[in-house]
């Protein structure tokens, strides 16, 4: 029995004696027996147990990276990756104590005579006759593989046991190994089933003879795409008993070269990869071999975990155009800088800023200019129908905010954030950017109205009453200046020419002198306070910018690196022949071509 906690990671195993005494009776029973049926209730469950370590890891980032990517990326270039999900938690609730070894071969290759040499007895049926394997059978040396057989979908009927074989057989305790039909049948329905046992079982056995080994359709359909699967792979040259020792040196040194070609790592210095023997099932020349390094894959019982493995270096292969491209993505400080300030112009800050600063000088002026020449505008603008003076008026905008203008710094800036990423998300960031200028350009208008405009009631300075008390005292001085000479020309004053004169210029020349100062003096002040304005509305329509449409275009940015990363887990770093074979040209098609074969 096992206890599965996913949410700890951890499994549990243990029975209650009963049952490991039974399996013991049963294991002690059919020890003798020959090659006989074995009925499915015969069979007893051994239950699987829990991958850990990288595997765990490894699994656990492809099941986030999957959750993550279903509304981003096309549920097609998911397919493998949730297949090979499926398929791992299906083997982890079988048998971990069996490994599940397919013998697969072409028309003729003689698999059926070595699947007999290593049964020990005739088991599958052989001949000239052709196809001569039909359905898989299934050779079973130890019991509780019924869960793993019927995942095969191997009947009851093409169950076998070996005959039993002292120590050798002792070694082989744990193997199921199949029997497939021809992969080059001419029956399509024996090609269906080859395909679909071999996207299940953890290794395969590829039996080859002498004038097929170099068959394009064995290196293009099934080891070339397979290839990153080395360390899960036997290739044996069978019928060798027909070839001298030379020419058998030759063949596997060619057979060598193709699988080298095909992207396949050899394991034949001690480095993980795929183990390449010559034998005859018809002489019995090599089976010794062939058993003894059987064996020793069995009792290392890591094919499953091997095999996932290698079915996750497809699937991330598969998926690293949705997660990985070339350059930097993302939006740095200098994008973010130029959005606020197209969104500036789109809203007119720095033209409302100038209008309050005119405004302010304007209203200086006026404040603290002469009557004389107060009255003379108002006289201007009234001969103008009220119109002001264009100098001082900021233009009419027909719209209060650019749409054009919005829409484009919209784009630019999805344009930019997108740049680098993968179709997927690059698709996903200018959607996000899309959506939140929908009513972008409404909500400046609103925030432009809410604001009220800058230049409606500017503010006075404390010295504006002092400046306007002056222009008074000056316009005084030159109506009490006027009044003292009509005095004296009508006679009511003494004579005196020069008092009256000078009081009157002092006033004329001093109103000017007031205005003058008094402009010189509002030229700060306006400005610091258009300068203001322009600020104001230029920070408010940058926040309303970024919360419509930088903060969704960040959040899936922030996705996509949260994605990149669970994928860098993904592929993670293991120091074997999958590495190796990862980087080879043929590993890189592994994963569209697996599809295509399980498809078929």
């Amino acid at each position: 029995m096992v206890d599965d906690d996913r949410g700890s990671g951890r499994r549990e195993s243990w029975d209650d004696g009963l049952i490991a005494r039974r399996a013991s009776e049963r294991a002690a029973a059919v020890a003798g027996d020959d090659v006989r049926d074995v009925p499915e209730e015969d069979a007893l469950p051994l239950l699987g147990g829990s991958y850990g370590g990288p595997l765990r890891t490894r699994l656990d980032a492809l099941h986030e990276l999957v959750g993550l990517s279903r509304t981003r990326v096309e549920s097609e270039a998911l397919a493998e990756a949730g297949r090979v999900l499926d398929e791992a938690a299906a083997r982890q609730r079988l048998s971990s104590r069996h490994t599940v070894i397919a013998l697969a071969g072409a028309t003729g290759s003689g698999k059926s005579t070595l699947f007999n040499a290593l049964a020990g007895v005739p088991v599958s049926e052989t001949g000239l006759r052709r196809p001569t394997t039909s359905a898989p059978i299934a050779l079973s040396w130890s019991e509780g593989a019924a869960g793993l057989l019927d995942r095969l979908s191997v009947p009851s009927r093409l169950r076998r046991r070996p005959l039993a074989g002292g120590a050798a057989d002792a070694e082989l305790q744990g193997l199921v190994l199949v029997d497939l039909p021809d992969h080059d049948s001419a029956v399509t329905a024996h090609r269906d089933q080859v395909d679909r046992v071999l996207g299940l079982v953890d290794a395969v056995i590829w039996v080859v003879d002498p004038e097929k080994y170099a068959d394009a359709a064995l290196h293009e359909r099934y080891l070339r795409p397979l290839a990153g699967h080395a360390e899960v792979t036997f290739v044996v040259l069978n019928q060798i008993d027909r070839l001298g020792t030379e020419a058998a040196d030759l063949v596997l040194d060619d057979l060598r070269r193709l699988l080298d070609e095909d992207g396949v790592a050899l394991g034949e210095h001690g480095e993980p990869g795929a183990t390449v023997l010559a034998v005859s099932a018809l002489s019995g020349e090599g089976i010794p071999e062939l058993r003894e390094f059987i064996g020793r894959f069995v009792q290392e019982r890591t094919a499953p975990e091997r095999r996932l493995a290698a079915d996750i270096d497809a699937a991330a292969a598969r998926l690293r155009p949705a997660y990985l491209a070339d350059g930097r993505s993302g939006l740095d400080e200098r994008a973010r800088g130029d959005f606020a300030d197209r969104l500036a112009v789109a809203v007119g800050a720095q033209a409302a800023g100038e209008a309050a600063e005119r405004v302010w000088r304007r209203g200086a002026i006026r404040a603290c200019g002469t009557p004389w020449l107060r009255l003379y505008r108002w006289y201007e603008r009234l001969r103008a129908h009220g119109s002001t003076d264009p100098r001082l008026d900021p233009p009419v905008e027909d719209e209060l905010t650019a749409r054009q203008r919005v829409e484009q710094a919209v784009r630019i800036v999805a344009d930019e954030a997108s740049r680098g990423l993968p179709a997927p998300w690059a698709q996903a960031v200018r959607e996000a950017a899309a959506r939140g200028a929908e009513g972008l350009p409404e909500a400046l208008d609103e925030l432009t109205v809410s604001m009220g405009d800058p230049a409606a009631r500017p503010p006075r300075p404390a010295w504006w009453p002092a400046a306007v008390l002056a222009q008074v005292v000056m316009t005084l001085l030159q109506i009490f200046g006027a009044l003292w000479l009509v005095g004296q020309i009508v006679g009511v004053v003494e004579p005196g020419l020069l008092p009256p004169v000078l009081v009157m210029v002092g006033g004329i020349v001093g109103g000017p002198l007031v205005e003058w100062a008094c402009e010189g003096a509002v030229k700060g002040p306006a400005r610091r306070y258009g300068q203001e304005a322009e600020r104001r509305l230029r920070e408010a329509a940058a926040a309303c910018g970024r919360a419509r449409v930088l903060d969704p275009v960040a959040a899936e940015l922030m996705r996509y690196r949260e994605v990149r990363e669970q994928y860098a887990t993904v592929v993670g770093t293991r120091p074997s022949a999958r590495v190796v074979g990862g980087l080879r040209s043929g590993a890189s098609r592994m994963g569209a071509t697996r599809a295509g074969v399980r498809g078929r």
